[in-house]
């Protein structure tokens, strides 16, 4: 397994000769207000391939929840491109940019996100039904999801029913059921023991060899670094060694 880290200003190249899944050239991030002006990110360049498995590791407040957040297109640079899945969205308007990330992207956070008054299934329907995909089908592949991270047995509880290692489980097949071309996942086991950890991780192991998905997975892990393809170092806002 290969890992590599790019130098500052570098592109971080991979080994796989996939198409780009994703691609940041020359991207700022400014936040500003009447008082201060920080720089979240810098001169920022990337590329990540179709299919990779990439992790990206920095000390807090280095920069890496906002590379998401850019790729994940949830905000924009203050200076830039960003291409998604080769789309260039910097013209894209605000209601066909939250139907292109609802088709392209899934998002899998480390506090789960899942909404208390829905069970399992209804959760995990949400991204197609905001798609406006009919109910049967809903259905059906929101139960294909649970099936794929082993909770179909569970899809009539609540949240508040399950274990956190359940409830990340559920977070996943939440971001696949609409089968992302890419998958970010942002702290995914911060909050779950060893033993959970371990199985969040050979889930999404599972979901990038057996489905192609492209997988970018913010960590502070060393061990669940080590098991991707390459890792992406953040200091300050800038890519290191």
């Amino acid at each position: 397994m290969n890992i590599a880290t790019a130098a500052p200003g570098a592109l971080a190249r991979s080994t796989s000769t996939g198409p780009p899944a994703i691609r940041l050239r020359g991207v700022e991030k400014i936040y500003r207000t009447d008082r201060i002006e920080t720089i979240a990110l810098s001169d920022f360049d990337l590329e990540i391939r179709e299919g990779e498995f990439v992790s990206v590791m920095g000390p807090s407040g280095s920069g890496k929840s906002t590379l998401l957040n850019l790729i994940g297109l949830l905000d924009s640079p203050t200076k830039g491109t960003i291409a998604i899945a080769g789309t260039d969205v910097r013209d894209t308007g605000d209601r066909a940019l939250a139907r292109f990330r609802n088709e392209k992207i899934g998002f899998v956070f480390q506090t789960f996100h899942l909404i208390d008054d829905l069970n399992v299934l209804d959760n995990v329907e949400l991204p197609l039904l905001y798609r406006g995909t009919p109910g049967a089908k809903r259905r059906a592949l929101a139960r294909e999801a649970l099936e794929r991270v082993d909770l179909a047995a569970r899809m009539h509880h609540f949240p508040h029913q399950l274990s956190g290692g359940q409830r990340q489980r559920v977070a996943i097949a939440r971001a696949i059921v609409g089968r992302p071309e890419i998958l970010l996942a942002d702290e995914p086991t911060g909050n779950l023991d060893s033993g959970m950890g371990e199985e969040i991780l050979r889930i999404l192991e599972g979901l990038n060899r057996d489905q192609g998905t492209t997988i970018v997975m913010v960590t502070h892990a060393p061990d669940l670094a080590q098991r991707t393809e390459r890792t992406i170092r953040i200091f300050d806002g800038r890519q290191v060694m």
